[in-house]
């Protein structure tokens, strides 16, 4: 039976698909302001101004979303010990990227001293890059035993060691299979492109902090989120 904390989780939820077109809106006003910076400034400082009210309004809109990792690890951290730790480091960085996300949103509209907003940024990227790579590592073991799996069923179809009427069984195992392969390949895309963006924060570098670097890995990881979130 769903508590108050399941509900919430769910309601929160239902703000991902405004979340990703936001996200493009956000990287592709950095890319135009990239682009037109040289030769037409005045319009360059209006796709900046477009970029900016975006990156606010998502972080306004994820307010909350730090429950949604400690919901995971109270109801299903996972299927096998390996999973479970997996699952406890991936969703911790999560919330402490998302909490104090909120800290930094609230500092840079001025509610919080502003002098807060640099440590909070780092703060939050770290925790949100610590997450990301065991949200990869998972996805690759997951996607490593789907494989495994899917061989296994497929050489039951043509070792004859099915009978007819199992056929429609494993052939519907086998879809299950490929529909998750490429669910967690756009997750990956996703949290690699979200790496990137969280890197140029921690340490920033040429490539990681270039706008078209930048740029790409925020459209990258946008259209990912909007292929997984698309009703079906």
């Amino acid at each position: 039976m769903n508590d108050t904390v399941d509900k919430l989780v769910v309601f929160l939820a239902k703000r991902d698909g405004i979340d990703k077109l936001v996200k493009t809106f956000q990287y592709v006003s950095k890319l135009v302001n990239w682009h037109v910076e040289a030769t037409n400034p005045d319009i360059a400082q209006r796709f900046k101004q477009w970029e900016v009210a975006s990156g606010l309004s998502r972080k306004a809109f994820r307010t909350g979303r730090f429950l949604t990792g400690f919901n995971a690890l109270r109801r299903n951290p996972g299927s096998s010990p390996t999973f479970k730790f997996l699952a406890v480091l991936a969703n911790a960085g999560e919330m402490v990227y998302f909490f104090f996300d909120h800290i930094l949103w609230l500092s840079r509209i001025g509610t919080l001293d502003a002098k807060l907003a640099r440590r909070m940024s780092f703060v939050s990227a770290f925790g949100e890059s610590f997450g990301y790579i065991f949200f990869i590592i998972s996805d690759f073991i997951a996607l490593k035993d789907g494989i495994q799996a899917q061989r296994k069923l497929v050489g039951s179809l043509e070792g004859g060691k099915s009978n007819n009427s199992n056929n429609k069984d494993v052939s519907e195992s086998i879809r299950k299979i490929k529909v998750d392969r490429v669910m967690r390949l756009m997750a990956v895309a996703a949290n690699i492109a979200d790496l990137i963006i969280a890197l140029a924060d921690i340490e920033p570098n040429p490539f990681c902090n270039h706008a078209v670097t930048l740029g790409i890995s925020g459209l990258v990881s946008a259209w990912a989120g909007w292929y997984r979130n698309w009703p079906s």
